[in-house]
């Protein structure tokens, strides 16, 4: 299979290049790194970025930021972080990444554990994670092709505990190359509009 990995240089990202590509060829994109460089939050650069790979067969992204603040404190500019790029950013690239999959190919998005479980300063994360989720669950009704969508929710990863600990206190953290293996498990399986839940007690 042809894979575009968009933040293949991100924690996620990193383990899930490192897994598919034993097996897959894979495309690295991202807005400063990769063998393509892709900026999410605009949809020429999407189209750009997709000219020049041409047709794959699956599409998974683990790139988009949000702002982490008090409540009361965000400013509309913290707000449009989250909502220019993690969320309409990964909306964006399913519609434009769309035209360029082939019949069959899939979608995988990402959300995050925030947006069952809130934390302290995550209230964009947790809106940004819920929405992008329930974009997927109606976007893979229409999706045409035989186009699968579905969404990967992690928690925080082992790697990233030294920059993001404080903001999970007792929450059950999880190796990278764990995460990765549902990514894998949603482009080659059959599941359509689904989260994956990468926590312990889901699935």
């Amino acid at each position: 299979m042809k894979i575009a990995v968009i933040g293949a240089s991100g924690s996620v990202g990193k383990a899930v290049v490192e897994l598919l590509e034993i097996e897959h060829e894979v495309i690295k994109l991202g807005s400063n790194h990769g063998d393509i460089k892709l900026d999410i939050s605009n949809r020429k650069s999407i189209r750009t970025a997709f000219d020049k790979i041409g047709r794959v067969d699956a599409i998974i992204n683990a790139a988009g930021t949000v702002a982490f603040k008090p409540f009361g404190e965000y400013t509309d500019e913290d707000w449009e972080v989250g909502l220019q790029s993690k969320l309409m950013g990964q909306i964006r690239l399913a519609e434009e990444g769309s035209n360029y999959l082939n019949d069959g190919g899939s979608i995988t998005l990402t959300s995050g554990i925030t947006a069952d479980y809130p934390i302290r300063f995550g209230i964009s994360a947790a809106v940004v994670g819920g929405a992008i989720e329930y974009f997927a669950k109606s976007a893979a009704l229409e999706a045409p092709r035989g186009i699968r969508i579905n969404v990967v929710s992690p928690t925080v990863l082992d790697e990233s505990l030294a920059a993001y600990g404080d903001f999970f206190p007792g929450f059950l953290s999880i190796p990278g190359k764990e995460v990765a293996k549902f990514y894998k498990r949603s482009i080659l399986g059959i599941e359509n509009g689904h989260v994956f839940k990468c926590f312990a007690g889901n699935s």
